[in-house]
């Protein structure tokens, strides 16, 4: 079974592309392109189910067609239209370097999940969701104590980004951490 933390989104399937069963789809990220990738993984039912790929190209800068194994009507490709479409973080190279902390800004909904150290490597949190709509992005932690604050995703706070270990350190200022639980004071 396919669990949440062994994916992380691309994009978004939008609808079919012709009749063979071919699918237009949305991306965040090209990582797909960049790597050996034999499936797309998208969520059915409340399970996350893999399909295989048979072939894709690039539409534009921002959309593809792929077709799936075993999709082969404009009928069997409605059932996925609007589902969001995920990737195996398995096949993605490993960042192995420790002098390379720098985030894939564009992949950053990959970091959902990983774990949030301070420079002593104590916890602050887990990495559940992240804010782009502003110039800043920002990542959502949710902390020990279950609340949610928002951390700057910029590479000069960044220590360490350890992929194995699902975690990136951070050096950040002096209460920044404090500065959400002060507003709610």
């Amino acid at each position: 079974m396919i669990t949440k933390e062994e994916i992380f989104r691309i994009g978004k399937i939008l609808k079919p592309h012709g009749l063979q069963g071919e699918l237009a789809f949305s991306f965040d990220t090209d990582v797909f392109d960049e790597v050996e990738n034999p499936y797309f993984i998208c969520k059915i039912d409340g399970i996350f189910v893999p399909f295989f790929i048979e072939s894709y190209r690039f539409k534009t800068d921002e959309t593809a067609l792929v077709k799936f194994e075993g999709i082969g009507n404009e009928a069997e490709a409605k059932e996925l239209a609007n589902a969001d479409l995920y990737m195996s973080r398995k096949f993605l190279p490993k960042n192995d370097d420790p002098e390379d902390y720098s985030l894939y800004v564009d992949d950053i909904n990959f970091y959902i999940g990983y774990r949030i150290l301070d420079k002593d490597g104590n916890q602050i949190g887990k990495i559940i969701d992240y804010d782009d709509a502003t110039e800043n992005v920002l990542f959502v932690v949710e902390t020990l104590d279950k609340n949610e604050i928002l951390i700057p995703a910029q590479d000069d706070l960044i220590v360490l980004i350890d992929d194995n270990k699902q975690s990136i350190t951070m050096d950040l200022p002096e209460g920044l951490i404090d500065l959400d639980n002060a507003e709610e004071e």
